[in-house]
This record gives C-alpha cells, sequence and structure tokens, in this order.
C-alpha cells in the first residue's frame, strides 16, 4: 500500500474477476458505494482499491482496509455474500498459505487440503459450525471468515490438521472451544 496516496493492489486469480465484478458490476458496485472506495479492475486478475476522497476529504481508511479484505475472500474463493461479511467492523479475514508451511511439492498440499476438507466435506463443515465461521479451500490456500477470536481457532485447529495431528484431536479441540464460546457468550 502506498500510505501517500492510499492505494492498495491486489492480485485475484483471473477467474474470480467475474466474480468480483458480479451481474451487470453490480457487486463492485456496491462495494464501491458502501465503503466509498474506488475498485479498478484488470481481466488478468489485478485489482487497484483506492478511496474515492482523500484522507484529507474525509475518506475512511479502515474502508480501505475492509475493500482489500472483501477483494481478497472473493480471490480466495467465497461467494460474495459471505465475503461481505466483512464489512461488519467485528469480522475479519485469516488466509493460510500451504506452501509457506508444507513446502513446494504439489501432493504434500493436496494431501493436506483433503484432510481439512474431510470425507464429504465434514472436517470443513464441523470447524464451520463449531467455530462459527465460513472456510474456502481454494489452489493452496484455506481462507477464514469470522470473528476474530473464532477465525483464531478455526485458524489453530486447521494448524494442527496441517502438522498431522488426528482428526479426533482436532474435533475435540473444536468442540472443547464451542463449549467454552457457549459459557463466554452466555455470561455476557
Amino acid at each position: 500500500m502506498s500510505a501517500i496516496h492510499g492505494i492498495y493492489y491486489v492480485n485475484i486469480p483471473k477467474e474470480r474477476v467475474p466474480v468480483l465484478l458480479g451481474p451487470s458490476g453490480s457487486l463492485k458496485k456496491k462495494i464501491e458505494e458502501e465503503l466509498g472506495v474506488s475498485l479498478r479492475v484488470d481481466p488478468s486478475g489485478v485489482v487497484e482499491i483506492s478511496l474515492s476522497k482523500s484522507m484529507s476529504e474525509g475518506g475512511d481508511p479502515v474502508s480501505l482496509l475492509k475493500a482489500k479484505d472483501i477483494v481478497q475472500a472473493i480471490g480466495r474463493g467465497f461467494k460474495p455474500e459471505k465475503a461481505l461479511k466483512l464489512l461488519e467492523d467485528d469480522v475479519s479475514l485469516i488466509i493460510i498459505d500451504l506452501p509457506e508451511h508444507l513446502g513446494k511439492d504439489p501432493e504434500d498440499c493436496s494431501r493436506v487440503k483433503a484432510r481439512i476438507i474431510g470425507t464429504g466435506g465434514k472436517t470443513r463443515r464441523i470447524i464451520e459450525e463449531n467455530a462459527h465461521v465460513d472456510v474456502s479451500i481454494y489452489g493452496d490456500t484455506v481462507a477464514i471468515i469470522g470473528r476474530p477470536e473464532d477465525a483464531s481457532a478455526a485458524q489453530q485447529a486447521v494448524m494442527m490438521l496441517i502438522n498431522g495431528a488426528p482428526h479426533s484431536a482436532v474435533y475435540k479441540f473444536l468442540d472443547s472451544y464451542a463449549q467454552r464460546r457457549k459459557l463466554m457468550r452466555m455470561t455476557y
């Protein structure tokens, strides 16, 4: 990001560009209007995100960060309605790059993605339900959208799977988190 001009450049896969634009450009327009930003989308997948108004004219730098997260989330495979949850102040995006943790071997990435998804999507569903997050496995990344504490718990579960923990241990961790979360919600 250029702090002087308040611009982010985000690369998304070419096949995700139509999703970011939406039917007749409707999603792009919604993001721009909701956040007061301007999106310039190149067909190759390069997205320039800038404030519609400069910061001195009332442009909000937090909106710039939210727009960046929404663009990244769509680029990482989330449906627009899930990515737009990032408009909320207390929702965050975590992206885990599998080759960063496993090395460049495509077989290792495929094996770990299969572990994270689980048979018939079971493991992914358990992560989503117990941590109250949305998870997208796309390319060589795992992306998580949720409240910071929930996203952090989901990230921990994914890291356990990456590091070879048995599914039963991950499920136990998630169940314990869900119970603690429920107790915390009841006391407040």
